[in-house]
């Protein structure tokens, strides 16, 4: 007979059975479902169980939740399993079942925010562990109890509307979340306003949590900041609550227009400066301050009809800045009575009230000061011709004073000439030269001269003014152009070359310069009938020949004139040479050495040239007289000495020392006896040193040693300072070119020159 499977299936009971006066459990009852009446043919039969559903949080543990049994074995002959998250997956251990009986117990408390459903599988096996019945899956379903509260999203909720906004404005939305089933009434959320504050403005929907206006009278001014605690519950309102704030911050609108403090406002200003500030106008506006719908603007209405004066606001303080913004003048005007209106940057709403005070009246009182002077123009500019003589009149720079009121006596003077050129009459302003100004002051720019002059009054404290004087120097035509090169060449025949270009300068300015006029002097008349002189642009003009003319060099006489008036006009001479040319126009070879020869001398130049070689000539021959005479006082000076003194010294005039008074730096008597002091033989020691030789070189004895020493000169030897060549008809009176032996040298004839040489006769000359 096929074995069928039994299902027993165990309801949790709630309620206590009144047995013996203790609460028990109610046993699961114990269900058959799949047996089946006899069929005909073999069906696969499996287990189909129900969910069972059992509520979280349940405290009375082990809990029994179904009974399994199979029908194919007897009592104890059937080993009951399960398997899956609760038992032998995590989290472990919330089920178990007893293998005999095929009893499902609950051994934990369940949580359906953390786990809603466990599916398990159920396995029915006999003792030797065969399968008796397919796995079947068993699905346990955790039932939701209100155990949650609502959580709003955040603590704080924050809105704004305009104040004076119309009922039902939407203001901003709470929202709040339940950990509860979303399908019970465990989740099921409404919201409420617990608190305003003051009157009922607001209200919340209860299901989708958005406050909105409910009647008019929001007023910014009056409440800026609404402070709403909101309260949101489950089960539908009735079960658990939670709380949170709303701040709702109105924004502000221009439903209040800006007033004056006052109806009148007094102030004072200072006549002749601008720029300064007056006074300060107050004024109220109830807005937000900082904003457009607070910020005043002022306008001046009634008595400035020049604009002299001007309202700025200060953003800080929202007041009007009465500033004067062109000098006010005292001896014309003495007081202003403005009318000035304020409003705000942004427009005012139209249901806003109007200001009592939009308008007010400014006295303003001028101040009389000492005003400095005024010159009738400034800069003053004038011309005057170039080299104006000194106490030409310039100009009268002359000032007024404004202080009509207070008459008082204005004085002039210099504050800039940096050339001195000008005198200022300290009475009347009246300019004069002094002095001629120079056309090359580094002063004079672009033909302008600038001064600066002042006008002083005698007030106490003075006031100056400051004035500029602009004087424009007028050119005069005082200068004559001039050929630039007066020289040149060209061709000998009319046919060949360009000819001679021609330029001309004038140290004057326009339009006292070019165009020049070029003209063959009418002094000469045989000029024009040998050369043409045509011109070639305002500046420069051709010369040709008419006819073939000699080559070499030709001076013509050319007559130069100026644009200017009056013209200045000037004869000068033009030196050309006139060359054999090739046929490309160009000197040829034997022709150039001539050009080269007498082209660009003028006859000034030749003048010169001849003066400058007899200077130099005479300055040669007054050199060679001067330096004759000095060679014969020298020679008169040594005989002198001789004559007197052997002993006396050839000064050496390197060094700082000698004279008669030395008697260390020579040994005369070396010069004296030479062989004497040879033939003594005693040791001599040390000898000194010559002070013409280098250091560390001992002295030679004798005029033999002297004279053959090659790195100094003798002792009697005059200094070569430079090489003029030989030839000369006098012998030398040095002995550099002596030789070693005496004999070679003639001193005898010294005895035929007079007393004074006989002694150099007796010393050189033989005994």
């Amino acid at each position: 007979m096929d074995a069928a499977l039994l299902l027993a299936l165990g309801l949790l009971a709630q309620s206590l059975c009144p047995s013996a006066g203790v609460p028990r459990l109610r046993q699961p009852r114990t269900l058959y479902p799949w047996r089946r009446a006899p069929t005909l043919g073999r069906v696969r039969r499996a287990w189909v169980i129900p969910p069972i559903s059992v509520s979280e949080n349940h405290k009375r543990l082990p809990f029994p939740l179904v009974q399994i049994k199979s029908d194919k074995q007897q009592l104890g002959s059937v080993i009951y399993s399960i398997q899956g998250p609760g038992v032998d997956e995590e989290p472990r251990g919330v089920f178990s079942i007893d293998k005999f009986t095929g009893k499902v117990s609950l051994n934990a408390m369940l949580d359906r925010e953390k786990t809603d459903r466990f599916r398990l599988r159920a396995f029915a096996l006999d003792l030797g562990g065969s399968t008796l019945e397919e796995p079947t899956d068993l699905e346990i379903v955790v039932v939701d109890q209100n155990d949650n509260r609502p959580v709003f999203r955040q603590e704080v909720f924050t809105g704004r509307v305009l104040e004076g906004a119309v009922p039902g404005t939407y203001v901003t939305r709470a929202e709040a979340t339940d950990a509860d089933d979303p399908e019970t009434d465990n989740a099921a959320l409404r919201y409420s306003i617990l608190e305003q504050g003051g009157p009922q403005l607001f209200s919340i929907d209860p299901l989708t949590g958005e406050i909105r206006t409910v009647q008019v009278g929001l007023d910014r001014e009056v409440v800026a900041v609404y402070n709403l605690t909101l309260q949101v519950a489950d089960m539908s309102g009735d079960g658990l609550t939670a709380t949170a704030s709303a701040i709702i911050t109105l924004e502000d609108i221009n439903d209040n227009a800006p007033e004056f403090t006052g109806d009148q406002f007094f102030m004072e200003a200072a006549e002749a400066v601008s720029g300064v500030d007056v006074g300060r106008l107050e004024v109220e506006d109830r807005d937000l301050p900082g904003s457009p719908n607070w910020a005043a603007r002022f306008t001046i209405l009634e008595g400035d009809p020049d604009g002299q004066f001007t309202i700025r606001t200060d953003p800080r303080t929202n007041e009007g800045v009465l500033s004067v913004v062109k000098p006010l003048d005292y001896e014309s005007r003495e007081r202003y009575d403005l009318k000035v209106a304020v409003q705000n940057e942004a427009p005012l709403q139209a249901a806003a009230p109007r200001a009592e005070r939009g308008q007010a009246r400014v006295s303003v009182q001028v101040r009389d000061v000492n005003e400095a002077p005024v010159f009738q123009e400034n800069p003053l500019r004038t011309s005057l011709a170039e080299g104006a003589a000194p106490g030409t009149p310039v100009a009268t720079f002359s000032a007024r004073d404004p202080d009509t009121q207070q008459p008082q006596r204005l004085s002039y003077s210099k504050d800039y000439d940096p050339e001195d050129w000008l005198q200022v009459d300290g009475a009347t302003g009246q300019v004069q030269t002094q002095r001629v100004l120079s056309p090359a002051s580094p002063f004079l720019k672009d033909g302008w001269y600038r001064a600066i002059i002042l006008a002083r009054d005698d007030a106490f404290p003075p006031s100056t003014a400051t004035g500029t004087l602009s004087i424009e120097i007028l050119e005069v035509n005082d200068h004559a152009p001039e050929l630039s090169p007066p020289w040149g060449s060209l061709c000998s025949t009319p046919d060949r070359g360009s000819g001679l270009l021609l330029g001309a300068t004038d140290e004057d300015l326009p339009p006292h310069g070019a165009p020049f006029h070029f003209q063959l002097s009418p002094r000469v008349p045989e000029l024009a009938r040998n050369w043409s002189l045509s011109q070639v642009n305002v500046s420069h003009a051709r010369l040709r020949p008419r006819l073939r003319v000699p080559e070499g060099l030709h001076r013509l006489s050319l007559l130069l004139q100026d644009s200017g008036q009056p013209p200045q006009q000037r004869e000068q001479p033009l030196n050309v040479t006139v060359c054999r040319c090739g046929q490309d126009g160009a000197c040829l070879p034997g022709a150039a050495a001539l050009r080269a020869g007498g082209a660009g001398i003028s006859l000034g130049a030749l003048v010169i040239m001849l003066a400058s070689v007899i200077l130099l000539l005479l300055l040669a021959l007054l050199v060679a007289l001067l330096a004759r005479f000095r060679q014969q006082s020298w020679d008169k000076r040594l005989l002198h000495g001789l004559q007197d003194d052997l002993r006396d010294n050839i000064l050496n005039y390197d060094e700082q020392g000698g004279g008669e008074e030395d008697q260390d730096a020579y040994d005369m008597d070396q010069l004296r006896h030479p062989a004497e002091l040879a033939a003594l033989g005693a040791p001599l020691g040390r000898p000194p040193l010559r002070r013409d030789a280098p250091f560390g070189r001992a002295r030679p004895q004798g005029l033999e040693a002297a004279d053959s020493d090659p790195s100094v000169p003798p002792y009697d030897t005059a200094l070569i300072y430079d090489y003029e060549g030989d030839g000369s008809v006098a012998g030398t009176l040095s002995s550099i070119l002596s030789s070693l032996d005496d004999e070679d040298q003639d001193y005898s004839c010294l005895r035929e020159w007079g007393p004074r040489f006989s002694r150099l006769a007796d010393l050189y000359g033989p005994p």
